[in-house]
């Protein structure tokens, strides 16, 4: 029954929970997809909205063999989301969480890279 309180909750920016073993692999299993630089700029394209391969292709740099693949691990580990537009596949980044994650990674880099004071 817990499962079906959780799906009646409104969707929150916080989840006071303390982790627990399968919220814990959970988020490792997450990071260990943003520890890839090709990854990681793949996502980082995705939150500013849809794109298909040949646009990741063109932001990321990568080949579009490489691209293909990340996103299918992505895909697979269901951080990115499908859709057909014709011929085309569109990809989007699977939720809010996951797009702040990856702009904050970006922003504590640009911090790191810079040398900007930390802040709250």
């Amino acid at each position: 029954m817990a499962g079906e309180q959780d799906r009646t909750r409104p969707p929150s920016l916080v989840h006071p929970v303390d982790p627990d073993t399968a919220r814990l692999d959970a988020a490792t299993n997450t990071f260990r997809m943003l520890a890839d630089p090709t990854r990681l700029h793949i996502l980082w394209t995705l939150t500013d909205g849809e794109a298909d391969v040949t646009a990741l292709v063109d932001a990321c740099g990568a080949s579009r063999t490489a691209v293909s693949q990340h996103l299918a691990k992505l895909r697979f580990t269901g951080l990115v989301d499908t859709r057909r537009e014709g011929r085309r596949v569109v990809y989007r980044i699977r939720d809010g969480h996951l797009a702040r994650l990856v702009r904050e990674g970006i922003n504590h880099a640009d911090h790191v890279v810079t040398g900007e004071p930390p802040h709250e």
